[in-house]
């Protein structure tokens, strides 16, 4: 079957593994546990899940399939790890920061610091656990 006299949409080709009742399912039970269905996604979102569950087994429409991955990823990104985000934003920063400043006082191994991420992890949870007046 050929769509548009032969040529394929671009969407047509993007979509991967084909959405599942229990797929959605499950990434529904992981949002509410984790506290971020109702602050995440808006309420047309959260309403073309709830509705696709209730409906279809497997999702065989191409317009739904891609409402439902802009879902889905919005539902991603809201439930990645809070420490990973963190690490990728301020902990990088700090390290980097703290070693530029080693490298200045001489000590030519700092370089490393900057990618060490057990020590990016550290310098992440410091900050979180930091008060407000001492945060760096």
């Amino acid at each position: 079957m050929s769509h548009f006299g032969g040529a394929v949409p671009r969407y047509c080709t993007q979509i991967q593994a084909p959405l599942t009742r229990r797929k959605l399912v499950e990434m529904k039970f992981k949002a509410i546990r984790r506290g971020i269905w109702f602050t995440a996604l808006t309420r047309a979102d959260r309403a073309c899940i709830d509705l696709t569950v209730k409906v279809v087994d497997k999702v065989r429409s191409l317009l739904l399939t891609k409402v439902l991955n802009n879902v889905v990823e919005k539902l991603s990104e809201a439930m990645e790890n809070k420490i990973a985000r963190l690490m990728n934003g301020i902990g990088r920063e700090l390290a980097l920061k703290l070693s530029r400043i080693a490298q200045t006082w001489g000590n030519p191994q700092a370089t490393e610091w900057a990618v060490d991420l057990k020590f990016v992890r550290y310098l992440t949870i410091i900050n979180m656990n930091a008060t407000e007046a001492h945060r760096i």
